[in-house]
Order: C-alpha cells, then structure tokens, then sequence
C-alpha cells in the first residue's frame, strides 16, 4: 500500500481525518482522484487467536470479513462477526475462493450463483441476528418506561414483540451486492470485482442507465432480448438471471477457454475482447493457471474492487457512532449520564476527532508487541554517502598508523581493556534485545513525540481523580497520588508499515500509530489522555476464554530468573495469556487451546527467555459438586429398599469412622460439628442447586461483584452512584432466581441468601436457614438507600467468619482440592455460647498490652493463623463492620476456631451427599467429506466425545458435525483426526460448559445386579476416578491405590515340566 510513497506523503495525508480508513481484516482461518490512507490491520483466523481480532477491532472503524466461498459461514466468521457488531463497526463482505467452485465442486454458473445467494443468507442471517436481539432490548427497555409512565392508566395492553423491529431502519446492515458492500474474489487467481464494475462496463456498451443496471445485476432479473428490457421474475420464467448472464458466464467461459480446454484461439479472441495485454512468458507457460492470472488480475483486480469499496462504504475517523463513544467511556456500573459534566464535555472531542492545540488527547492501547530493537528506526543500518566514506577511510588509516607507532605492551593492555568491554557487552544486548511498542489509535487531539499522559488503569474512577487534582492540572506538573492513575512519557512515536516501522514527530487524530516507552505503564492495554476527566475505555471483549494451564520450569535451575523475566514479557506482549505463579511456587501458563499454548512456548524458548524449558502436561480444571441421590444403580435397576438400606447402612458406617465429640453426621446428611474450645457449634446440610442457577450465576459473575462492592459500600455507610441499568440487572438476576428455585425445600430461598462462593461471586450459596436469626439481605440495594444504616446492626458477631469458612470450603473441596460448582450449604444452626464474646474481647485486650508474650502462646497462634486465612477469603475492608464490635468480629481464637470449624462442616456436609466431578467441555465444530465421517466418529468416541448433531451442507459433499469433548481428552485431537482422515477434517475447539460426569468416583458394588456384573473388584476403568486420581496425584494428595492385588507366584514353564 505504500510500497511508492514517501513517508512526507504520508505524513500530510494523515492530517486528513475524512481520507483515512482504519480497517482490519477479520477472516476465518489510489482511488478516484482522491487520495485515501488506509490502515489495514491483519488478524489471524484460529479460534485460539480471538483475543488478537479483539485487539484490532477496538482501533478500527471497519472490518473486511473474508468467507470462503466452498465452506460459507463458518463458527469463527460467526464469532468475528459478533466482536465487530459488539465494538460497533461497520464490515464488509468479500468472498474469497470462487475458482474453487469452478476447478473444484465443478458448479455451472446458475449453480454458483444460486450458492453464493446462500452463502449471503447466512452471513445476514447471523447480522440479523445480532440486530434483532438489540433491537428487541431497547425496545423493552422503552417498554417498562412507558409502564411506568402509565402506572396510573387503567386497561389491558398487548405486547406486540415485532413492534419495535418494524419500526428499526435495518437497510444499512445487511450486506448485497447492490448496495456496494460485497466483492467476489478469487485471491490466488488474482481477480474480484463488485457490481459496480459490470454495471459500469455494460451501461457504456448496451446503453442501459448505470444506476438501473446496479439495481438489477444482482437478484431475480432477467434481459428480454426481444424487447430489449429489464424484466422481474427470471426464476418463475425458467430465464438467467442477468448475474449469471453478464458476470458469471463470463468468468465461466475463461476458465473453459484458458484452463479446461487450453484452446489458444479462443484465448487470443478473449484477450482481444478483453483489451488486455499478455507477455509471451506468460503465454507459452506450461502452467495455465499462470495465463488465467495474468488476464484476470488485468481485467479485474482484485486490489482496485476492494480498495474502492473500503474507501466509499467504510466510514472515515470523523463518522464515529456517538453511541459507540458512550458505550467506549461508560465503565463497569457507571451509566453516561451520571459522568463529571467534563467527562461528557470529552464526547464533543471524540466526534470531531479534532487535533487542535486545545483539544484533549485521548488515545486507546489495544496491545503492546514486541519487536527486535535492532528493527527500531534508530539502530537500522542506513546506506552510506560517500563523505562518510572517505571520512571513515581517513579515520582507518589514522588509528593504523598509530597502532603500529604504540608500544607492545602498551597495544597488549589496549587489547585486554577491548576484550573486558566486549565480554559485558553482550548481557547488556540480551537485556535489550526486545523492546515493547504500544500498538494504539488516537481518538482525539495531537500527540507529540515525549509528550507526557496521564495512564487511566482499568479502576480509575474521573469524579475521584477530579476532586484530588488541581483545576487545568496537566501529566508534566508533578501530581498529588491518585489511585490507578499514573503519568508516563511517549519516547517515539512511530507509523507502522508492515515489519517496517518510520519515526514521526507528531500524529495527527483518527490515526493509528506505534509508540514507545509505556513498557513500564501499561501491562495489555490502557487508556492514556492529557485530561484527568477522561474515563478509562471499556475492557476488550474476548471471545476465547483461558483454559489450558502448563506448569513450566527451566532445564537448568539456575536459568530461574531468565524464566521469570521471559514469562513477564509474554504476559505482556499476549492479550490472551495469563501468567500465574501458584501457592506451591509453580509458574503456571495459562492460554486459549492447544495451538496458542504451543506458540507461547516457542516465543517464551525463542524470543524473551531464551532457554531450554521444559513443560508439564496441561494441568486440567475441574470443578466438584453434588447431585441427588441416583434412581438407578449402575446396571440401570431401580434401587430398593435394600439398597436404600445399603446406603444409610453406609453412610452410618462413614459418619462412625468420621464422627468424634465434636463432629456429628445425621442419616439425612446434617453436620452439627463444634468448635475445639467447645464454644461454637454449626449445623449444615449441602443442598445440589438446579443446573439452571448454577448457569446462571456463572454469567452473571459480573454482576454478583458488583453487588457486593454495593453490599460492602452500604455496610460501611458510604454512597455508591449505581446506574439504573445496574439496579435493574441486579433486580432482574433476582427475579430470575426466585422463578428458578421453586418448590417447598427452596421456599423463600433468595431472600435468605447469605454469599456467594468462592472469592465471594462464585457459583455456590450459602443460606441463612438460623431460626430467629434475621441479617441484612445482599439484596439490600434494591430497597430504599434509608434503611441500610438500621439493617447494619442487626448482623451478629462472627457472621464474617462463617462467610469466611465458607469461601474457603468452596474454593477447595475434599475430592480432589478443585473449587465447588452448583452446590448450596444451608446453615440450619449456629449457636455461640455468650463466653465467646468475653474470651474473645479478653485475648483483644491482653493483645494489647503484651503483643510479644501473647504471640509466643498457642492460641494466639492459632488467632493469627485464622486472621491471615479470613483476610485472604475476605475483602480486609468487611471485617470492619462495626466499630464497636470490630474487636469481635475480626481476631481472637473464636473466631479462628469458627472459621476452621465452619470449613470442615461444610466438607463434610459435601461428603455426605452423592458427590460428582465436573469436568470442562469443549464444543467441537468439524468439517468433514462422507468418506472420512466413519473415522472422525472412531476419534470421537475413543476420546470421550458424544456428538450433538450433525447435517449436510447443501450444494456440497461437506457434513458439519457438532460435538461436545472433554478439555482433558482433547490435547493431540486437531492432530488425530487430520491423520486419520488425511488432512480432510480439521476440528474448531471452543470452550463451552462444565458438565458433571455421570459415574461416582467412590463407588462400590452394592446390590447382587452389580455384583454380576462388574465382579467383586469392580476394577473396570471408572472415568472420574481416573481424572480425580490424576488430579490429587499432580497435587501431592493422598491416592489410594492397589499397586499389587491378588498376587500369586510366578510359574514358570520349565517348573511345569
């Protein structure tokens, strides 16, 4: 694009904003007397790398969406679509591959065109929608407005849902040829074109207006020769429709013409027509192929038919969408509206992406990429002239004639000094050998090489930073701390040329540049802008979710610290990994599938550590859950009172083995346990929640935080600014529970909720089940904001500590140490005994006149210990209730004993009901022919893969078959089935669910069927006590394990003999 523009050229266009065009190209797998500059940012098309698609949509104002022509829509051209639709830019359409409906599926041209109309179909189906479900939205949004409004009118209305959809202007969003938004391309051939072209060529040689012809190119027209007119109905008339006629027939007849039957005649006669010019080479060349793309990319190329629709259907920097502004600066609860006014004022900047001396810069860093410093502009070898020649000739000779006029010893001294210098030399390189650049786009204003910006962390809040700042307070005067607000320089700013990078002084707004220097500030993305009042942009919408987690360490130990800065590096030069190091010490990797995990090792061995390291298998997540007591038996006979019987039997037998003084299991599955010094005393039941709450509650993780930042905020009497959107989301969240937990055993369930876990916004409950014992609901923000300091009395002492044992128990359960899914812990008593509170108070005291001979004693120690593990379950900020019974709530052994106590109750609660694995799922989309489908199932069932559905696509030998798998069977699966079927399936992995695994891991032959059946051993596989097993292995956890069963000595034959 600018392989002949000079870099001045550039430099004035990018002052343009209206001739600028940010786009990318979001596949699966000179124009007019104008001049345009247009950014075009590449992403690739692996589901894996779904987090780089959402990096580069956030700095573009339109996509290019590439679909093949054979395959159509596809799950990932699915997923780009809706991450463009989410960041509310504008795509268009080229489909790619046409030759291979020619060459390949050997279509006819009415048979292409009737394909192609599919294709477009479906790639408006999934826009459509995308639009209709926001339509849909809105309008039920003015709906309860206008409910509201006519409370007090009386009457009955019917809601009419297509109300709203019939009145939304959907003509822009579709994509069809006639409007301009599709190209039809052949990339390896070298051609494309849009209708325009054809309608252009036509009109001049049929006398046909341009803009008649544009309109019915494409779509149910016909030519009546005989009446020399355009007619409707082509179809019904059994006539070529004039796409067929005009465009496709054409393309047709030079592939026949040029590949099919080589025939030079015709060839000539084409190229004649054509008026196009055809080198000798080219001619003679033994591969057609080469003939058909020297004439195709002459008579339509494929650069000018995109280029031209880029510029006229995408929109420049200037047409940015208010709506989009908004969206992009209202953060987390915070709705627009409720902004500073100088926030708002910042919105006027963005829509007139102005670059005046005045205006504010804004500027978004979607990713920060490393590049080799030797590529930076100022360490390139440049050519030399030849005055720098001579001088360095001059120079050479100088410094030889006085080493052979210096001493010996003098010149041997010299050479040890060099020597030194260029042993340090080299770690100093490898310490620099990578230099990060922020890959960014300015939204407003100027930028200026070294010009200082304030850094907006993702938790910066304006209204505080506002109110801690000076009035006209800029990033150069040095600053009062603010919380998630830094400053930091730009170094350099550069323009991004493909590998190539070009140092600028300055850019200019709407444009999208490199720059260096922010490695320190910012870790992925950020917002950075001159004006304190700027909100932080809303986080990238990742559509790949971090599953697979590798354990790595260096081949050699003493390579530690090259690791660790190497994985510090990757965290941040890949938006999608995740660094972690766990509580054992491990450095824990955690990517999007198996092909990601594969590249951030080869650039952790290649490029930032430099090592040899070595990987552990992928560590599996699991979750741990129960479920009710099962029907059948594992032969599927109905279970009896026998086996009933069997099962207390059992149950009774564990609780004996289990129980002491202080813990008691019922029959029914309550656990009363006490605590050690005898003075606490909790009773609970675990409860297996419906699997559409535990869903739920999973999506809405979001939310549960925010409601108890809310909860957290009011219990300390401070006002929280919550917008109406939120309330109404939080409302809604608990509607949906109260409609999902029906029944008598869930009665009044949601109200008496007391958290959510683990880490306080997880997929398990707690419920307050306390008779007599009436805390604040974590639904208090919907009630009047008057009550909420009445209601913080009312919270016993030690509530905090049964919250904290609960998050404990939930984030580790007794299986296999996993956290706990769908699982709900009613506490049906708890009972403190009134010296708690004394004691507790005295240890309070005592630890506050002889802090050091209390800490030597046990119990303090036992106080401490409790206090740290209730600080890292709990927010520090909840102990501190209330004032008065802070000493209380928070330290002393009662509380730690309560916690702990707490804890085990509800591990042991969890062990008395029928407990369940969960493993997480993969929904796996393959491609495959009819003649390979056998063996794609063979891999399928072999790794524990159950397929949902599977259907033809029409016009092709292709069936698109989905299934579900497990992630821990899928490693080395993409690579099974292209071995297995040659190359002629490839499977699309995306993470799906978490589904409970059928088979108990515990369990035994019970009834005489089983006994039959699986023999006295029971040894046959059982899946989830293999993944349990595996699991508590890798974590250094107790398995039991037979290593020898039944063993007998070895006869060999010679003692048969």
């Amino acid at each position: 694009m600018f392989l002949n523009t000079s870099l001045e050229k550039i430099i004035a266009l990018q002052r343009n904003a209206a001739n600028i065009r940010n786009l990318c190209i979001l596949a699966h797998v000179d124009h007019e007397e104008q001049e345009y500059l247009l950014n075009l940012i590449d992403s690739p098309g692996h589901v894996d790398f779904s987090s780089e698609v959402s990096t580069a949509v956030r700095l573009c104002d339109g996509a290019i969406i590439v679909v093949d022509a054979v395959e159509g829509v596809c799950p990932q051209t699915q997923v780009v679509l809706r991450q463009a639709w989410l960041e509310n830019i504008r795509p268009v359409l080229v489909i790619n591959k046409i030759d291979r409906l020619i060459m390949e599926l050997k279509l006819t041209s009415q048979e292409a065109y009737t394909h192609l109309q599919k294709i477009l179909e479906q790639v408006n189906a999934v826009t459509g929608t995308l639009f209709s479900s926001k339509v849909l939205e809105e309008r039920a949004e003015k709906q309860k407005e206008e409910e509201k409004d006519s409370e007090t009118s009386s009457g009955e209305q019917v809601y009419n849902w297509s109300a709203g959809l019939d009145e939304a202007d959907d003509s822009n969003l579709y994509f069809s040829p006639d409007q301009g938004n599709v190209v039809f391309a052949s990339a390896i051939d070298g051609w494309g074109f849009s209708i325009q072209q054809f309608a252009h060529i036509y009109s001049q040689r049929m006398g046909i207006k341009e803009q008649v012809l544009l309109k019915t190119l494409w779509g149910d027209f016909y030519l009546n020769s005989k009446a020399k007119k355009i007619m409707k109905g082509a179809q019904a008339k059994g006539k070529k429709p004039l796409f067929v006629q005009f465009v496709l027939d054409n393309i047709w007849s030079l592939y026949d013409a040029v590949v099919n039957k080589r025939d030079k005649e015709k060839v000539e006669k084409v190229v004649a027509s054509l008026g196009v010019k055809v080198m000798a080479r080219d001619s003679r060349h033994s591969d057609p192929k080469v003939l058909l793309s020297a004439i195709s990319s002459q008579w339509l190329p494929l650069s000018q038919a995109v280029l031209a629709m880029v510029c006229e259907k995408l929109p420049s920097p200037l047409d940015i969408a208010a709506e989009r502004v908004e969206k992009l600066l209202s953060v987390g609860t915070r709705r627009f509206d409720s902004l500073p006014e100088q926030t708002q004022e910042l919105k006027k900047a963005f829509l007139q992406c102005s670059s005046g001396e005045d205006t504010p810069v804004i500027v978004f860093v979607s990713k920060m990429f490393a590049v080799d410093t030797k590529a930076l502009p100022q360490n390139r070898q440049r050519p030399l002239t030849q005055e720098e020649i001579a001088q360095r000739r001059e120079l050479a000779r100088q410094r030889h004639a006085d080493r052979l006029a210096a001493d010996l010893a003098a010149a041997e001294s010299t050479k040890m000094e060099s020597l030194t210098i260029k042993d340090s030399k080299p770690d100093e390189e490898q310490e620099q050998s990578e230099t990060f650049i922020a890959f960014a786009r300015i939204y407003s204003g100027m930028v200026r090489r070294g010009q200082k910006v304030f850094v907006l962390g993702p938790k910066y809040d304006p209204t505080q930073g506002l109110s801690m700042l000076p009035d006209g307070c800029s990033a150069s005067d040095s600053v009062p701390e603010v919380p998630h607000l830094s400053c930091c320089s730009m170094e350099s700013l550069y323009l991004l040329m493909g590998r190539e990078l070009e140092e600028l002084e300055e850019v200019p707004a709407g444009n999208v540049l490199g720059v260096r220097g922010l490695e320190d500030c910012v870790l992925k993305s950020a917002t950075l802008s001159t004006s304190p009042a700027c909100p932080p942009f809303i986080p990238l919408n990742f559509e790949a979710t971090p599953i697979v987690r590798v354990a790595i360490e260096p081949k050699h130990p003493s390579e530690m610290p090259k690791l660790v800065r190497g994985m510090r590096l990757l965290n941040q030069a890949d938006p999608c990994a995740e660094v972690l190091i766990q509580e054992t010490g491990e450095h824990v990797l955690v990517t999007a599938g198996e092909v990601h995990l594969q590249r951030c090792l080869a650039d952790l061995r290649d490029r930032f550590a430099k090592i040899e390291i070595s990987a552990s298998k992928p560590i599996i997540p699991f979750r741990e859950t129960v479920v009710r007591p099962p029907k059948v038996d594992m032969v599927n006979e109905d279970l009896g009172k026998q086996q009933k019987v069997a099962i207390i039997h059992q149950v009774k037998e564990a609780s004996q083995s289990r129980s002491s003084d202080t813990l008691h299991v019922d029959s029914s599955g309550l656990v009363t346990l006490t605590t050690p010094n005898r003075l606490a005393t909790v009773s609970i039941r675990a409860i297996p929640l419906p699997q559409e709450v535990t869903l739920l509650l999973e999506s809405s993780s979001e939310l549960i935080r925010s409601l108890e930042q809310v909860n957290l905020s009011l219990r300390e009497g401070k006002g929280l600014d919550i917008s109406i959107r939120t309330l109404e989301a939080i409302a809604e969240l608990k509607a949906q529970l109260e409609s999902l937990l029906q029944g008598r055993k869930w009665r009044n369930a949601v109200e008496r909720i007391w958290a959510f876990g683990p880490r306080r916004y997880g997929p398990n409950i707690l419920l307050n089940s306390v008779e007599g014992y009436q805390r604040p609901s974590v639904w208090q923000c919907l009630g009047r904001g008057g009550q909420a300091g009445a209601q913080a009395a009312v919270l016993r002492d030690f509530d905090n500590s049964v919250v904290s044992g609960f998050q404990l128990a939930t984030l580790s359960g007794p299986m296999c140490e996993e956290p706990l899914m769908g699982v709900c812990f009613s506490v049906e008593g708890w009972d403190i005994q009134s010296s708690a509170l004394s004691q507790n108070q005295d240890t309070m005291e005592q630890d506050s006149t002889s802090h050091d001979t209390l800490s030597e004693s046990k119990a303090d120690g036992s106080g401490k210990a409790c206090e740290q593990v209730e600080s890292t379950a709990a927010e520090p900020s909840q102990a501190r209730r209330r004032p008065e019974t802070a000493s209380a709530d928070c330290y002393g052994p009662v509380s730690g004993q309560l916690i702990a106590a707490m804890k085990e109750a509800c591990r042991q609660a969890f062990q008395a009901q029928p407990q369940r694995l969960m493993a997480a799922m993969y929904t796996c989309e393959i491609m495959a022919t009819a003649e390979v489908l056998g063996r794609v199932y063979g891999v399928l069932g072999k790794r524990e893969g159950r397929v949902l559905h599977e259907e033809m696509k029409e016009g092709t030998d292709m069936f698109i078959i989905k299934a579900v798998l497990p992630v821990a069977e899928s490693f080395g699966f993409a690579d099974e089935i292209r071995k297995r079927t040659s190359g002629l399936a490839s499977p699309q992995l995306v993470f799906s669910h978490w589904e409970v695994i059928s088979s108990d891991p515990y369990w035994v032959p019970t009834t005489e069927e089983e006994y039959l059946h699986f023999g006295e051993k029971a040894d046959s596989a059982n899946q989830a006590l293999k993944y349990m097993n595996a699991v508590r292995r890798r974590k250094g956890l107790y398995v039991e394990e037979k290593i020898v069963e039944h063993a007998e000595k070895q006869r060999t034959l010679s003692k048969n003999k």
